[in-house]
Parts: structure tokens; C-alpha cells; sequence
């Protein structure tokens, strides 16, 4: 199963690429960071984001996609800017025919780390143990869409052996 994580931001949109192997490894493919400049306009911005996702869609072909729920913004207008974002990760899932899964961050950090008020750091952490990274992704966008991706995988591999105990 291989699975795109989404974390959506304003200013970088992480993204990252995550494979789980039947013996429950767990190997990273991609990861990096969409960078938007703030001088840009919106729709252009939101073009870009559009546009590289597909194409990291297109390389890497997952399975599904998953992305972070929105949960918390400063303000209402980086709230609707980042359910612009979040708008347009899903439009470029949804148009190469890929499932969408939302995740908050308190299960993204539970399952990662264990602990779902767990610091940036800690979670940047466990992200590279748990691929055997020879050093932290960077930047910390990176990381935390590796970890959505970790966490829907986690919850696949849950759901699975739910279904395979029930039978």
C-alpha cells in the first residue's frame, strides 16, 4: 500500500510518500515541501499546489491520500486560506481517482508518536525512526505529511486485522 501525505499550509505544503510492505516495513519514497510566496496571488498560488501535487501524484502513483483536518487558525482569514489549500490537495486527489482521508492532529501525533499533545520535534523524531531515515526530513512540512501518511497506514493496517479477526 503506498500513500500520499498531505499537510497543508499557507506558506509550504508538505507532502510525502509512504509505502508499507507486506511484512509491515514502512519505506519513504518522496518527501519535501511546496513553497508559496505570500506576494503571489491565491489562485496562483493555489495553481501551483494544484499542479505539483498532480505531478507528484503521477510519479509516485498512491494508493489514497491523506491530509490533515483542519482544526485550529489564528484567524478567519488563514482559516479560509488554508481550506482553500486543503480544497485543492483534495480536488488534485479526487481528479486522478484517489480516496481522500482526513486525519486530526491529535491522531496523527497518537498514532506516530503515541501521544497526541506531542511536540513537532517528537514527531519529527519517530517519522525517522519508523522509515529509517538517516537524518530528519526537513523541512518540518516534510516531516508532518510523512506522518499523516504513517498514520493512515497504521489505521489501514488496524481496520485489515479488525475485519480478518471478525470473520
Amino acid at each position: 500500500m503506498r500513500v500520499l501525505g498531505v499537510d497543508c499550509g499557507g506558506e509550504y505544503t508538505g507532502y510525502g510518500v509512504v509505502e508499507m510492505f507486506d511484512d509491515g516495513k514502512l519505506a519513504c519514497l518522496s518527501c519535501g515541501a511546496i513553497k508559496l510566496s505570500p506576494r503571489e496571488p491565491l489562485p496562483r498560488r493555489l495553481s501551483r499546489i494544484y499542479m505539483q501535487l498532480g505531478a507528484i501524484i503521477s510519479e509516485h502513483q498512491p494508493d489514497e491520500v491523506a491530509i490533515e483536518d483542519v482544526f485550529y487558525a489564528l484567524n478567519v482569514k488563514s482559516a479560509l486560506k488554508l481550506g482553500q489549500v486543503r480544497g485543492v490537495a483534495m480536488l488534485a486527489a479526487a481528479a486522478a481517482g484517489l480516496e481522500v482521508s482526513e486525519y486530526s492532529p491529535l491522531t496523527i501525533k497518537s498514532s506516530v508518536v503515541g501521544y497526541g499533545r506531542a511536540e513537532k520535534q517528537q514527531v519529527q523524531h519517530m517519522v525517522t525512526r519508523l522509515l529509517a531515515l538517516s537524518e530528519p526530513p526537513e523541512p518540518m512540512d516534510a516531516s508532518d505529511a510523512l506522518a499523516i501518511a504513517i498514520c493512515h497506514l497504521h489505521t489501514l493496517g488496524t481496520l485489515l486485522r479488525q475485519r480478518a479477526v471478525g470473520r
